[in-house]
């Protein structure tokens, strides 16, 4: 009979696997940019719904966020590049309805129409 031996496999406590992911989760954070979006607004409607767009310091992001007072309160989209197209996401527990039929206008905006908005938020000037 021949028995096999399995190589070993190194074994490390948890909690030194844990300090190991905390410096390298820090690490990384420390290296990325922090995005700020605070860049306009510019008012648009989306589903009946004052809108306030900012754009971001990337230069590419565009956040639109319900205006105060507005049935979509509180709910945010955001426009982010991701592989030469733009990804959507949006967060947020204002009228579902509303919120609903903003996210289908905003699916149908152009990479040409996102640059738009960007555009229009950096013409935007702080006082």
């Amino acid at each position: 009979m021949t028995r096999t031996s399995k190589p070993s496999q190194m074994t490390m406590p948890k909690p030194a696997l844990v300090l190991i992911l905390f410096i390298l989760a820090t690490a990384v954070q420390a290296q990325a940019p922090q995005l700020q979006c605070d860049v306009g607004p510019v008012t648009k409607t989306f589903a009946s719904a004052p809108w306030l767009v900012y754009s971001c310091n990337d230069g590419k992001s565009v956040v639109i966020v319900s205006a105060p007072g507005s049935p979509a309160s509180p709910f945010y989209f955001m426009f982010s590049p991701q592989g030469g197209a733009y990804r959507l996401i949006g967060e947020g527990t204002g009228s579902k309805a509303i919120t609903d039929a903003a996210l289908s206008e905003l699916k149908a905006l152009t990479s040409k129409q996102i640059e738009s908005l960007l555009h229009e938020t950096q013409a935007v000037r702080k006082p």
